[in-house]
């Protein structure tokens, strides 16, 4: 068992008692277990803490691998997707936001975040359908309320449809908080507010929406240094670079946390360490999209807290944390030698260090009395892990694929012997196929 507590535990053969959702012990062989009401049995099995997804966009996955996007850049992606995507509707987010949060509670996924930005007029309550799904499956769940205010009119990249006036955005923001926010150490819900990006958002909605989080007192997100045509627009457009702009707008805060973070300069990493600006790496999306290698070991260095994201669906198209976390540990091996990054360090980012982007730490990513009930049972038998025995937790990531055997969230399995527990996934199938088919029709 990988504890990933404070003291980085690894304790063989042992185990976690969870009482009324929360870790109430931890032990060793030779300690003595209290009763239970339920055992699951972990032998020749790795236990860790659940994973956390710190950046994704779930109603993606209705236009998963889209053939007219899977070659262009991060902008041309976009401008072919906007259109599908401002037919986005209440139904269509509850199933993406269903069939998404089961993928990643496959790959040992216990808490996600969700950057939804499309707000088509007329669409519907987006973000409370999507909190519905979080909690008919038994999910942690972080939702941001994304937005955009630039259609292409007005100089940025979405048309018309889907963007809103920054009164409006703001007030719904605050709406949302209100109605689903918990600020308890045990939340299963709780809303940030996220702003998509600097080249689809106004400076005063990035002003205005962080003075709103800071008087709310929630987390705040967006998408900032992905790409050099990012680099480009803000110099362009501001006369500043990416990180200038974070910081005119208020934004350099221990509140925020921000998606990719591909192209820091060195001094702006140290500036994004010394504000505690959290970093949501997303190694395979910034690989399939060409947006680069982000420097992960630089800015955890700085003091900046890295968690990983799968991102949206219709970028990195598979939403496995697992694969994220193997991805991550082989692209600090690519960058820095094969010393660099080791399992551990792609455990601990995917844990803790998500735990801390979301603010969150110490409360998820470990296993600790107090903590929240969240691990995952991850078999490491059979033909792809036959000799691995000399360290379970680097095989974990070295050998596989490997999805969870189980997934625990809040003391309550979400997976069980490799299969979501809830018994509407092939219904919710089918409506997926059906929204999506729909969504990708011809225009």
């Amino acid at each position: 068992m990988a504890t990933v507590d404070d003291a980085r535990r690894e304790i063989p053969g042992g185990w976690v008692a969870v009482t009324d959702g929360v870790v109430s012990a931890v032990g060793g062989p030779g300690d003595q277990r209290p009763e239970a009401a339920r055992t699951i049995d972990a032998r020749g099995c790795l236990v860790t803490p659940g994973l956390v997804n710190t950046h994704h966009h779930l109603y993606q996955n209705l236009t998963r691998a889209f053939a007219p996007a899977l070659t262009g850049g991060l902008f041309d992606w976009l401008v072919t997707l906007y259109p599908l995507w401002a037919r986005l509707d209440e139904e269509a987010a509850y199933v993406s936001a269903y069939v998404g949060l089961t993928e990643l509670a496959l790959a040992g996924c216990t808490t996600s975040t969700d950057h939804l930005y499309v707000h088509p007029r007329g669409a519907g309550d987006l973000i409370t359908a999507e909190v519905t799904a979080a909690r008919d499956l038994g999910m942690r769940f972080h939702p941001t309320r994304g937005s955009m205010s630039l259609s292409v009119k007005d100089g940025g990249l979405p048309p018309d449809s889907v963007v809103q006036d920054d009164d409006e955005i703001l007030a719904d923001s605050q709406r949302l908080v209100e109605a689903h926010h918990d600020r308890s150490p045990t939340a299963m819900t709780r809303i940030a507010l996220a702003p998509c990006s600097p080249f689809s958002v106004s400076t005063s909605l990035m002003t205005r929406t962080a003075e709103l989080a800071a008087a709310l007192d929630v987390r705040l997100h967006t998408h900032l240094a992905e790409t050099q045509d990012e680099d480009e627009f803000c110099l362009a457009t501001f006369g500043r670079r990416p990180v200038d702009y974070l910081a005119d707008v208020g934004w350099m805060s221990d509140r925020v946390w921000l998606a990719h973070v591909v192209w820091p300069s060195p001094e702006e990493i140290t500036r994004l360490g010394a504000a505690r600006v959290g970093a949501a790496h997303c190694p395979s999306s910034n690989m399939i999209l060409g947006s680069g290698l982000a420097p992960v070991a630089e800015l955890r260095a700085a003091g900046a807290p890295v968690g990983l994201g799968v991102d949206g669906s219709s970028s990195a198209d598979s939403a496995s944390l697992w694969l994220e976390a193997r991805t991550a540990m082989l692209q600090g091996k690519l960058r820095h030698g094969a010393a660099a990054m080791s399992a551990r360090d792609a455990l601990e980012i995917a844990t803790r260090g998500g735990a801390a982007c979301l603010g969150r730490a110490g409360e998820i990513g470990e296993l600790s009395v107090g903590a929240c009930g969240d691990l995952v049972v991850w078999p490491l038998e059979g033909v792809r892990f036959a000799g691995a025995l000399s360290d379970p937790v680097e095989a974990w990531l070295r050998c596989g694929p490997v999805a969870a055997r189980h997934t625990v969230v809040g003391g309550r399995l979400v997976v069980e012997d490799g299969a979501p527990v809830h018994a509407g996934l092939d219904e919710q199938l089918a409506v997926h196929r059906r929204v999506s088919t729909a969504m990708q029709a011809a225009l």
